[in-house]
């Protein structure tokens, strides 16, 4: 293709100057091939559709209306508030540029009118599709037992969690990496925990209220408030956006049992996706309702959420969320029959793999010890107990703690 234009257009400055210097639209709407322009850095394929960059050794597709719209000028961006000024509802849908060039590690573009807009070849790599197909959005580290054991992760101290943004860090890396961390030594009162987890987030106040307190007393309608055991599970699945991240702390405890079981949700789908990609593809496209229903002397409530088992974004499949709750799962009527055994199978695997001994970490909570458990991969069960056993906790709201991550430069 080289060889061509270069017959074409000759002597070279001619070629550059039509080129890097095309300024005749009528000339491009009736050129059919594809034009190059290079420089040390880059190479562009200007073509009817789209602009093609070729930078680090990839190649990128630009939209025409993309790159007008994500134009960084002082007119059409306001770098101050990080918040767009131009009207996307204004662009001509068949714009393209008069002019392009790749100059000092840019590629600058001049539109009809004579707007230039110009973007940082880094920059453009970094928000492309190709570049944002291949990685991964959080990174993650996966673990069953033996792999979270082996890490020998240490819990923050309460002192100095609440003086070092450096211990906050820390803890929100370790946060973000296994989706549970603890903080040890902290005061078992409410208000001690309260404040712990204000440190982290902001609490999401919910028909539980802000911080709640409770015993096996049965005072609302949830089997968590009793002495059974809970099989793993996450919690809210009922909201259409569930709780991000759950907090407990043991006050107190007189009797036996009652460990806390951790499983990683994401491991486990994993499992399901290396030794079944159809049944992960059910788990990941199948919309189930969760409800809850509460009619109690004090409480009455009516929640229901809608969603996939597991949720992967849809342009790397990434997972990033796990809705599991088996307590709370409603009556499955959003798929047609021929749909329903699949699910279930699929649904038995990924059961399967959560319930497998060497998936499980049971935590004994004591008064001191808080969890941070994030509630979209990590599920949480208890084993039957004895006794007195008084917990307090909250939710978080996920948003807020990975903007916390993200202000101290940790990928989240």
């Amino acid at each position: 293709m080289f060889g061509t234009l270069s017959r074409k257009l000759q002597p070279v400055s001619k070629q550059t100057q039509l080129l890097c210097g095309f300024r005749n639209s009528q000339l491009w709407r009736r050129m059919k091939q594809s034009r190059v322009c290079t420089a040390p850095a880059a190479t562009f394929h200007l073509h009817d559709d789209c602009l093609v960059l070729t930078y680090g050794g990839t190649s990128m597709h630009f939209n025409y209306v993309w790159l007008r719209d994500h134009c960084r000028s002082a007119s059409s961006y306001n770098a101050r508030t990080n918040q767009r000024n131009l009207d996307t509802g204004g662009i001509d849908l068949t714009i393209r540029p008069d002019n392009t060039r790749v100059e000092d590690g840019h590629l600058v573009l001049t539109w009809p009118g004579g707007h230039v807009s110009k973007y940082s070849l880094s920059w453009l790599a970094e928000n492309s599709y190709e570049r944002k197909k291949q990685s991964t959005v959080q990174p993650r580290i996966l673990w069953n037992l033996d792999i979270y054991t082996n890490a020998n992760i240490p819990a923050a101290k309460w002192d100095t969690f609440m003086s070092s943004d450096d211990e906050l860090k820390t803890f929100l890396q370790s946060y973000l990496q296994y989706g549970v961390a603890f903080v040890d030594d902290v005061p078992a009162t409410v208000e001690a925990t309260e404040a712990v987890t204000q440190r982290v987030s902001l609490i999401r106040e919910t028909t539980y209220g802000r911080m709640w307190c409770f015993t096996s007393d049965f005072s609302r309608g949830d089997t968590a408030y009793s002495q059974e055991a809970l099989d793993r599970h996450t919690d809210t699945s009922y909201f259409q956006e569930p709780c991000g991240i759950q907090v407990f702390h043991c006050l107190k405890h007189e009797g036996t049992g009652g460990r806390t079981l951790l499983v990683d949700g994401f491991y486990a789908a994993e499992k399901v996706r290396q030794q079944s990609p159809k049944n992960f593809e059910v788990l990941a496209r199948t919309p189930i309702r969760h409800e809850y229903v509460e009619a109690t002397d004090n409480h009455r409530n009516h929640m229901r959420g809608v969603g996939p088992v597991v949720n992967v974004y849809p342009w790397n499949s990434e997972v990033y969320m796990i809705r599991y709750n088996n307590y709370d799962r409603s009556v499955i009527n959003t798929i047609p029959h021929d749909a329903v055994q699949r699910w279930y199978a699929a649904h038995r695997e990924l059961t399967t793999e959560l319930r497998r001994p060497e998936n499980e970490l049971w935590v004994k909570l004591t008064p001191g010890k808080v969890i941070f458990i994030d509630n979209w991969r990590v599920m949480h069960g208890r084993e039957s107990f004895t006794g007195v056993r008084q917990l307090c906790g909250c939710y978080l709201t996920r948003d807020d703690v990975l903007s916390a991550a993200r202000c101290f430069g940790l990928q989240a």
